[in-house]
């Protein structure tokens, strides 16, 4: 694969997840997808550009803004919309919802509503790794708010001390949910300028930039599974929505908004196509390709039964023994 049509394939990827979110708003506001959503539209590229730069069998945590790396993943738009719409067919069974999208068979190992809290889990599974030899990494993806609870210190600490292969990639969307958060942070970097208090490298990158991201996750995969330890990657980006459904965004500037659409990954993404001699009409396609694949995914979830009553047990650790310990 050549780099335009590798590009073009990752900008296809995108389109879909973006559309696939603009879906899930829609349905939400037609009263099919119940109680809120945190979409994550502008950050694409980080979940696109760091599974391209993956093993298949890496581990992934993420946190409830999630649904761009459990499709990156490979979950697919039905999947994730009849999760959404409470169906049968959805990708965790009606149990999980937009917050907790799981894709565990392609090691997507779920989406966190307590924020940070997944992080000493991502340190866990690449403990597991190394006790293993399996050569596997693990990646935690997290927002800059997690940056200031504990989690993410203990995680740091214990993963540079045991050299593990894992690597920490901040989302920084500039925002703690309503909070700007250079208002509570002594750094002006949240995540990278913490790295060197633990010993491991902390980078930035343009999280806007599918082949930027793709590039930083690919090398500093290389070095933790040669043993080197952990990374921490910062990716700067922009949530298009607000943290929420019911969040309007009013608190972020105009114009600070207007510079990051015009930032948009997808855009950045088409524009070094045509710079690269892929002709307009390829790339609409690619366009064209995405809204069918999600119209039909919607249509699709829309049509899929609801979740038996019986199944409400499954799944489940019901009798809260330690049998299971031995």
């Amino acid at each position: 694969m050549d780099d335009r049509d590798e590009l073009l394939t990752l900008y296809e990827q995108m389109a879909v997840i973006r559309r696939t979110e603009k879906a899930a708003h829609d349905l939400f506001l037609s009263g099919l997808v119940k109680g809120t959503t945190h979409l994550a539209a502008g950050h694409e590229a980080i979940a696109v550009g760091a599974s391209a730069a993956l093993r298949p069998d890496d581990y992934v945590f993420a946190t409830y803004r999630g649904h761009h790396h459990a499709m990156a993943r490979g979950a697919t738009p039905e999947e994730c919309l009849a999760e959404l719409m409470q169906r049968a067919t959805g990708l965790c069974g009606a149990k999980g919802g937009s917050m907790h999208l799981t894709k565990a068979d392609a090691f997507m190992l779920g989406s966190y509503a307590i924020v940070g809290a997944h992080l000493p889990m991502a340190v866990g599974a690449a403990w597991s790794a190394r006790l293993r030899g399996s050569g596997q990494l693990a990646v935690a993806f997290f927002g800059d708010g997690a940056t200031n609870i504990g989690a993410f210190h203990e995680a740091l600490n214990l993963a540079a001390v045991w050299k593990l292969p894992v690597l920490f990639v901040c989302e920084n969307n500039l925002y703690m949910e309503y909070t700007p958060i250079a208002d509570v942070t002594a750094v002006a970097r949240p995540a990278a300028d913490r790295a060197p208090a633990y010993g491991i490298p902390g980078e930035v990158v343009d999280g806007n930039d599918v082949l930027a991201v793709k590039e930083a996750v690919a090398r500093l995969a290389e070095r933790a599974r040669a043993g080197d330890g952990p990374a921490l990657l910062e990716a700067e980006t922009y949530r298009h929505f607000g943290h929420s459904r019911a969040d309007p965004a009013t608190y972020r500037p105009a114009e600070e908004v207007e510079r990051w659409l015009k930032h948009d990954p997808l855009d950045l993404a088409r524009g070094r196509l045509v710079e690269l001699g892929v002709d307009e009409a390829t790339v609409t396609a690619a366009d064209e390709r995405a809204r069918d694949a999600v119209q039909q995914a919607v249509e699709a979830a829309k049509n899929a039964p609801p979740p038996d009553p019986g199944d409400v047990f499954t799944d489940v650790w019901a009798d809260g023994g330690a049998a299971w310990r031995t």
